[in-house]
């Protein structure tokens, strides 16, 4: 599965490193339909994350009905991503989990 969407970039006060993109709701719906065969505990589901140049792994968290995209520290810096701007997100899920 792979998804392209543009969100603005917010503070959460969960795991580090506080700076996330919320999946708008109708992808969240998607990666929801598949998530029992995807994921590996507590609703998590492993993802590849492409924003602006840089390429990542990390792992969706589930928050009131929506998945939110964490952006690592490193990531942050390389793209000047801040709380409050718009990220344009290259989401991939592996369906072989």
């Amino acid at each position: 599965m792979v998804f392209e969407f543009e969100a603005a970039a917010i503070s959460w006060r969960g795991p580090a490193p506080f700076v996330f993109v919320p999946v708008p709701p109708e992808i969240s719906d998607e990666i929801k339909s598949v998530s029992k065969a995807i994921t590996y505990g507590w609703g998590v589901i492993p993802a590849t994350v492409r924003i602006g140049g840089t390429t990542f792994t990390t792992s969706l968290f589930p928050r009131q009905g929506i998945y939110l995209v964490p952006v690592k520290v490193l990531v942050q810096k390389a793209e000047q991503v801040d709380i409050g701007d718009l990220v344009r997100v290259r989401l991939e899920i592996d369906l072989r989990g």
